[in-house]
Formats: structure tokens, sequence, C-alpha cells
């Protein structure tokens, strides 16, 4: 695991310059280094979580999580210099947030939410809980 955390950190392009939590809004805000900012739901930080929980230990194996509409979180704490641990108010806390897959959703953030809403539908799944 030291090796893969080693090997992420020297991928990573963007770091981010401010890290916000709009508890209100339930949105975590990230602005980067290059001057690029995104706003995240807790709900797409929740069921986009990099945990195993959530994708699994191999292609294929992605859960896909309902009820998580008004999930919130609860605390952003740094892994190192390189991530962040999300520890959303529904307890799950075992995702580590990488600079690099923070910035990567950020720019496919519409893509990957469609998709998501696509895949709840067709399981037949809701977004409340």
């Amino acid at each position: 695991m030291i090796e893969e955390q080693s090997s992420q950190n020297l991928e990573t392009k963007h770091w981010p310059s401010e890290i916000r939590y709009i508890s209100e809004d339930k949105r975590l805000e990230i602005d980067f280094d290059n001057g690029k900012a995104f706003s995240y739901s807790a709900e797409l930080l929740r069921v986009e979580s990099p945990s195993a929980e959530v994708q699994g230990h191999g292609p294929g194996q992605k859960q896909t999580l309902p009820g998580r509409r008004h999930v919130g979180i609860m605390a952003v704490e740094p892994v190192g210099n390189y991530a962040v641990k999300i520890k959303f108010d529904d307890l799950h806390d075992t995702g580590i947030f990488s600079w690099q897959y923070l910035y990567k959703l950020g720019e496919e953030q519409d893509e990957i939410w469609a998709a998501y809403l696509s895949e709840l539908e067709k399981k037949g799944l809701s977004r409340d809980p």
C-alpha cells in the first residue's frame, strides 16, 4: 500500500490551493493551483468513493449506492500531502480521495453523475432513503 501511495503522489499534477466544506449546501469546494475550481455534492463524493466498498476489488465490481441524496460530510482529514479522507454522516469513512482522483472527478463530474443516475434507473433504485 505504501508503494501505491507513493506512486499516486508522483502522478499528482494539480494541487489544491483551498478546500472548503459548505455544510448548508452539503458541498465540498476545491480550488486547484492551475486556477480550476470544482464543487462536489456530498452525495456525488459518497457514491463515487474510491473505497473498496464502492469500487470493489477489481474491474466490473463497482456498486451502485441508492438512498444517498441527503448524505452530508462530518469531517475532511488530510492524508499525507496527497489526499483527504472524508467522513460521511452515514458513517462511511474508508475512501481515500487523492488530489488526482478529485481533479478527475471534478473534470468528469457531469458524465459521472449522468452515469450514476442511469444506473439507479436501470436497477430500479432511488436517490432517496
